[in-house]
């Protein structure tokens, strides 16, 4: 639950001190509320004191394991990080090849004068989800529409475990972002439209994946992202609008236009309960707020963030996110630098970064102090990982390696995926589906694709379609759910006559950032299509879609007598097929508002006079 400060920190534009007659709760102080960090200065600063000023900026820099072209670079600017992006990924993508990678990059900063230790990081969004075989949850949509942080904490625990076991140790998650157009490719990262909601399955996220001491080498460090408003930017801001290539985006990356006092209520407030949960490094926005990058605010990143908030871990960029700071790449370094970033995300320009930063401190642009603050936090969280301890290996825990992608996991993803599911509409008794039916009709484009059920951020960065890692797809969970029954398919939605019922499987393919972004969210019109054939077949038709957010159903609302939001729910098929087969009754809830057309975007909970199609917080059951 929220306590005093968060209350205040949302609805004031003016800080977080309590006001006169307000009451603080015990540890509410400003740095005094959270996991201490700052336990472990006296060894950081004495670490700190030996370092050269080349080692320290080593610490700031993160490279993409992808761009080192030569191993000894580690060792030779001292790197404190590296990273796999999206597609940074050793060639098999196998479990062991991700270990083996880790560990060779691993023992080169062992090689080092002080012997400090990678971080090394990945976007583990919804599982280990860039390892061929790991267990693929469902994304925050449908985590959100669950409403349970006990679930979002065991699910956080089991990709910790995941991660882990390729001796990765800091995950670029949880999403905290608050979207508030649809349109928005990353909507899906998003647990919800509602900042409290937000807040509190973020929070449990953190929990899950640092636990209660981060040194367990089962947890791993988390990441809340992206600080601060990327949810609330305006349509056509996006730097990358309009771009002739078709790779442009409308959204992502763009301007929140908003005053502080909002910008605190919808979009500030989630990262108050991540803080309180003990997260202990985050990521600043591409985006900008009220036409200035975050990653060159030294309002947000500085005064709010580590002043008001108290913040004790470090700031990590994104993805080359400095190089979009107005002026040379000098400047670039030395504004966010200054403004508060203590990492800087650099995959291929880590030598032309390291050198320029330190020559902006020998040269009085960048002082010594903020170098030190920024190492001190760094080092602290390496502390705090266990990872200085002497007698203890940065290495893989190889033994992990038979928990990996394990029964137990993939039964909780298919726990989560049936949590997961919203009923929309039930006429007619036409869910539950009867297991004792002659013959289930299935169609769709999303009904036998796990790459598409997975959604992006799955193997590769936008995803995939079909078989990219192993998985259940909702056909061949129907298949197996029913019992005596003949499953038919046909991705088209012919042959349905006869069937007593058509079940079809709609929505989106994967994306990813900037490509998601979307100015029609309708069906396609093969979808539209299929749906229209079941329909034609005279049979009841179940529509399930498969999306990263609401979409404008159409004339498909009208010819299914249900509807399923199923979200994007990974690998574990078969929890689709639970809930359709009546094993367990939906209960999820919308986390977002869906809308009858696009004209009603954006719409969110609290807007004056919407008439959506399905309100905020709706779902029913059998």
């Amino acid at each position: 639950m929220r306590n005093t400060l968060v209350a205040l920190c949302v609805i004031s534009a003016g800080g977080c001190a309590p006001g006169p007659d307000q009451e603080t709760e015990p540890g509410a102080e400003t740095g005094t509320h959270r996991p201490g960090l700052t336990a472990h200065d006296a060894a950081v600063e004495a670490l700190l004191a030996r370092m050269t000023l080349e080692e320290k900026v080593g610490q700031m820099t993160q490279a993409d394991q992808e761009f080192i072209e030569d191993d000894a670079d580690v060792a030779r600017y001292f790197l404190g990080s590296v990273l796999s992006g999206g597609n940074s990924d050793p060639e098999s993508n196998s479990l062991e090849d991700w270990t083996d990678l880790h560990d060779r990059l691993q023992s080169r900063a062992l090689e080092t004068r002080l012997r400090i230790p990678l971080l090394y990081g990945i976007d583990a969004v919804h599982g280990h989800n860039n390892v061929v075989g790991a267990v693929v949850f469902p994304h925050n949509v449908g985590l959100g529409a669950t409403r349970s942080p006990e679930l979002v904490e065991e699910v956080a625990r089991v990709t910790a475990l995941e991660v882990r076991a390729t001796g990765i140790q800091w995950t670029f998650a949880p999403c905290v972002t608050v979207p508030r157009d649809e349109r928005w490719g990353r909507t899906y990262e998003g647990f919800s439209e509602d900042p409290a909601l937000v807040g509190e399955l973020g929070a449990a996220a953190v929990r899950g994946f640092q636990g209660t001491d981060l040194s367990d080498p089962l947890r791993v460090a988390a990441c809340a992202k992206h600080f601060v408003g990327d949810g609330g930017t305006e349509w056509g801001s996006s730097p990358f609008f309009g771009r002739e290539d078709g790779g442009g985006a409308a959204l992502d990356q763009g301007d929140t236009r908003i005053d502080e006092a909002a910008l605190r209520r919808i979009h500030l407030a989630p990262y108050v309960d991540a803080i309180e949960a003990g997260v202990v490094s985050i990521m600043p926005s591409y985006s900008s707020w009220n036409g200035e990058k975050c990653s060159g605010s030294y309002r947000l990143l500085t005064e709010i963030l580590k002043g008001e908030l108290g913040f004790e871990g470090f700031l990590i960029s994104d993805y080359n996110a400095i190089d979009q700071l107005p002026g040379d790449y000098r400047s670039d370094v030395r504004d966010s630098i200054n403004a508060g970033m203590d990492m800087v995300m650099v995959p291929s320009r880590y030598v032309e970064f390291f050198e320029t930063l330190v020559s902006l401190v020998q040269d009085g642009e960048v002082p010594t102090s903020r170098i030190d603050d920024a190492v001190k936090r760094i080092l602290r969280v390496k502390f705090a990982l266990g990872m200085l301890e002497e007698g203890r290996s940065p290495l893989a825990d190889r033994s992990l390696h038979a928990r990996f992608g394990a029964d137990e996991h993939r039964e909780l993803a298919r726990r989560a995926v049936r949590e997961s599911l919203v009923l929309l509409k039930n006429e007619g008794g036409a869910l539950p589906l009867r297991k004792g039916a002659t013959r289930i009709h299935v169609a769709g484009s999303n009904a036998d694709d796990v790459g598409h059920q997975c959604g992006g951020w799955t193997i590769d960065w936008q995803g995939g379609s079909g078989e990219i890692t192993p998985g259940t797809s909702i056909l061949d969970a129907l298949r197996a759910g029913a019992t005596g029954a003949e499953v038919s398919y046909a991705a088209e939605g012919s042959g349905a006559e006869g069937a007593d019922v058509a079940v079809v499987v709609v929505g989106e393919a994967p994306y990813a950032e900037g490509r998601g972004d979307r100015a029609d969210l309708g069906l396609s019109e093969q979808d539209a299509a299929a749906v229209a054939a079941a329909d034609a077949a005279g049979v009841p038709v179940v529509l399930v879609v498969i999306s990263g957010r609401p979409m404008i159903l159409g004339e498909a609302l009208d010819r299914a007598d249900a509807v399923v939001a199923a979200w994007l729910p990974g690998s574990e098929g078969q929890g689709v097929a639970d809930v359709l087969f009546g094993d367990y009754a939906p209960t999820g809830k919308l986390p977002f508002t869906w809308p009858r057309s696009m004209d009603q975007i954006p719409v969110n909970l609290g807007d004056e006079g919407a008439d959506p199609l399905f309100p905020y917080g709706f779902g029913i059951s059998y």
